[in-house]
């Protein structure tokens, strides 16, 4: 009898998603060095000699479920903030369905921020999604001030969008790591520590250090 496993023929779409399912599963336990390429087929489900022939050499397959993770992200947040909403709402709605998704895709979260902002080159793919999403917060912030017949410099509409990138980003590594936590809660915790200093700033409210 033969040893060859048989596997079930199913449409290429489909088993390359089942190919990145079982790759962030695996890379998010073993980080990029340690995972093999025999226990991601072996979680997927295929041969080996498919996994390569779908989705190429591990880092080609790494770089593959960064887009993939980033990309789902990224609709996420487009979809739930409609751009006829006031801004704390838009902002409320982004942030909901961010920390929606990684609560949702805890693994998914591990290959974007923790095994790939360490490593070279994957941390330029994480950068120019970075880059991306800091373009989106800023273009939500810019929609919401022109809509109030008011206009900030570049560069200070810039820094609140990196700082609130960055703050999100802080606190959904803590939520990947309390797993009990709600993101929406978690969701309402940003908000309230970043909208109600970024309403400010956006609206010419400044703190400014003591002249003595």
């Amino acid at each position: 009898m033969s040893t060859v496993p048989a596997f079930k023929r199913l449409p290429r779409a489909v088993r390359e998603q089942q190919m990145l399912d079982a790759a962030v599963r695996v890379f998010s336990r073993r980080g990029f060095h340690a995972a093999s390429m025999d226990e991601i087929a072996e979680d997927a489900g295929i041969s080996k000699p498919m996994v390569y022939a779908y989705l190429g050499t591990k880092e080609e397959l790494f770089v593959a479920c960064l887009h993939r993770e980033g990309t789902r992200m990224m609709q996420a947040i487009a979809g739930a903030a409609a751009p006829d909403l006031p801004a704390d709402e838009r902002l409320w709605r982004g942030l909901r369905a961010f920390f929606g998704f990684v609560g949702a895709h805890r693994d998914g979260w591990a290959v974007l921020y923790r095994q790939a902002r360490g490593e070279q080159p994957f941390a330029g793919e994480l950068a120019a999604m970075r880059a991306r999403l800091v373009e989106v917060v800023a273009g939500m912030l810019d929609h919401a001030l022109r809509a109030e017949g008011r206009e900030i410099a570049a560069v200070d509409l810039e820094v609140v969008a990196y700082a609130l990138v960055g703050a999100s980003e802080s606190l959904a590594d803590w939520l990947a790591d309390h797993p009990e936590a709600d993101p929406e809660k978690t969701a309402t915790r940003m908000m309230n520590v970043a909208w109600l200093g970024a309403a400010q700033l956006l609206h010419g409210v400044t703190w400014r250090p003591p002249t003595h």
